[in-house]
């Protein structure tokens, strides 16, 4: 089982991304009635640059030992530029609810320029993943130019169903995410950092979506990268739908979920969990204007039930692929950005994405099984869309 365990992980880390014929359901293949308009992916690599990598950690089954197993693990790379580009972003960042880590964002905050990639996985593999960032751009021989590194590392918690204490993700795992990241279709559901994630007590992710703004509104695009495991059941509303009253059942639930067994270890409480949010745009915004997109999508959290509850970390970054050179110029650097006036049109394509990619999450995911048999089901597709048809939410 070890060596299909660590097959399987090798096989769904490799690509960051997947052939249209291979991709599972999204939100749009469903007919869910989601406003504005995407790009040609619905994906956050349709801002022209961005580079996704996955590497997913899946070994071992049955009785959690901790530092053996089981593992439902992994880690998520963004680079705003391609991963052969040094060039920072600008870029601002904004928390919901602090009950999370994304490191460096003081220096985000202080200098308005990210630095490389978002990363993202478990909540006890942030070190590990941070100090590899910095050793793989040594390696690239890109501190030549700078002095120092403060990579972004943001991470949600997946200690029902992972061995969240035996740290398995190594920085030959954060290497092997960022080494693979790459532009088109982005792989979504139970991968990267996402792989053992629950989502409003369905299995939970990666999730990505894109919106293209009209001509007269300055033709950008947008597009957000979520790590969904937040949410209680009966707050989750999709497209206006009250989804999670309408499925009440399946939460999680430890193996087999019915009988005296079942009551014998707790599952995942229902308020525990997180979200990271990455937002991408091509539309020159300045840090000042990125920290005011990364607090919209904090409403396309709200929008599907998600109320940002204490225990919850929702932490968001914005970034803009737009004024190239910026922070290298050592004299006066010229810049442009989108006027305030002209700003609104970001920040509903912004709420618009978040929510799209948020559902993309749950239903690329598939139920699992992972440490102690802690089941967490799948958001089933064909119960879905009978909810929206009966309240009238279903497109055509």
């Amino acid at each position: 089982m070890k060596l299909v365990s660590f097959l399987l992980a090798g096989l769904v880390a490799a690509p960051s991304s997947v052939t249209l014929a291979q991709r599972p359901e999204r939100g749009r293949d469903l007919g869910i009635p989601f406003e504005g308009t995407p790009g040609p992916l619905d994906a956050i690599t349709d801002v022209g640059g961005v580079e996704v990598g996955h590497r997913t950690l899946v070994e071992g089954n049955g009785k959690l030992v901790v530092g053996k197993g089981p593992v439902r693990t992994g880690v998520t790379a963004i680079f705003p530029r391609g991963k052969d580009s040094d060039d920072p972003v600008f870029a601002g960042w904004f928390t919901m609810n602090g009950n999370g880590e994304m490191t460096g964002t003081t220096w985000v905050e202080e200098s308005g320029f990210l630095w490389g990639p978002v990363m993202i996985t478990n909540t006890h593999s942030v070190g590990v993943v941070r100090d590899a960032v910095i050793e793989w751009v040594v390696r690239r021989g890109r501190m030549r130019g700078d002095e120092w590194s403060l990579p972004v590392v943001a991470e949600t918690w997946d200690g029902g169903l992972n061995d969240i204490n035996g740290f398995h993700v190594t920085k030959q795992d954060a290497w092997a995410a960022m080494d693979s990241a790459r532009g088109g279709p982005v792989v979504e559901g139970s991968v990267g950092g996402g792989t053992g994630m629950v989502c409003n007590q369905f299995k939970g992710g990666i999730g990505t979506a894109s919106r293209r703004l009209d001509p007269h509104d300055g033709g950008y695009t947008v597009g957000v990268l979520v790590q969904c495991n937040y949410g209680r059941r009966r707050y989750l509303r999709i497209a206006g739908a009250p989804v999670g009253q309408e499925i009440a059942d399946l939460v999680p639930c430890r193996v087999p979920c019915s009988g005296p067994r079942s009551g014998m270890a707790p599952a995942i409480p229902p308020d525990l969990g997180s979200i990271i949010i990455v937002v991408a745009t091509d539309a020159p915004l300045l840090p000042h204007q990125l920290k005011r997109v990364a607090r919209r999508a904090g409403l396309g959290v709200g929008r599907l039930g998600g109320v940002a509850s204490n225990s919850s970390g929702d932490i968001f970054i914005a970034f803009s692929t737009a004024n190239a050179r910026a922070s290298r110029d050592s004299g006066l650097a010229p810049v442009s950005m989108v006027s305030n006036e002209q700003i609104t049109p970001l920040f509903e394509a912004t709420v618009q994405a978040t929510e799209e990619a948020i559902v993309n999450a749950m239903l690329a995911a598939r139920t699992m099984i992972g440490a102690d048999d802690l089941t967490v089901y799948a958001l089933p597709h064909d119960r879905l869309r009978a909810v929206l048809r009966k309240y009238n939410r279903l497109g055509p």
